[in-house]
């Protein structure tokens, strides 16, 4: 497997603060998607709201067409269930559902940026990519590649100035 160059190592460096960032912001929009997707689709259907009549941050009911099963909220295209929500004001829970989906998009170049210039394998790209899907994996990837990545250049650079001092020296 090709060893990344010694010239792109600033670059590697940029790449992993910018995925370090990436990765904890990603992480913590999804975990509030996590959270927003559990108190509209549990028992409770509500959503959360910025202004508006019920104040400066409220939940608003979600009203549940007739004849919808607890089941038929999880079923792609919902089997004609419908969800309708009474809040006026600016829809936080839709604004979280939106900021998740870009900031992956971002987490994803981050991703892939590290991934290409690092040279990794095509494998380690997904499970990357998968930091950004699965709550909580983002954290746990960002402290091991970032650990990773760091131990990977001190121990290049190290070894790459010890050569030349050693063929100073014969």
């Amino acid at each position: 497997m090709p060893e990344p160059k010694i010239a792109s190592f600033p670059a590697i460096r940029g790449a992993l603060k910018f995925y370090q960032i990436a990765s904890i912001i990603t992480g913590v929009m999804l975990l509030l998607l996590l959270t927003e997707m559990i108190v509209k689709y549990s028992p409770i259907h509500h959503e959360l709201f910025l202004g508006g009549s019920g104040g400066f941050l409220w939940f608003a009911d979600v009203i549940v067409g007739d004849g919808c099963q607890w089941y038929s909220l999880f079923v792609p295209g919902g089997m004609g269930c419908k969800l309708t929500s009474v809040g006026d004001g600016l829809n936080l829970s839709l604004g979280i559902l939106v900021a998740h989906g870009w900031f992956y998009v971002v987490y994803l170049f981050a991703c892939f940026r590290v991934w290409s210039l690092m040279r990794w394998p095509f494998r380690r790209f997904i499970l990357l990519a998968l930091g950004g899907v699965i709550p909580f994996l983002s954290f746990f990837m960002e402290l091991s590649v970032s650990r990773e990545v760091k131990n990977y250049l001190s121990t290049r650079e190290a070894a790459d100035a010890s050569i030349p001092a050693s063929e100073g020296a014969r």
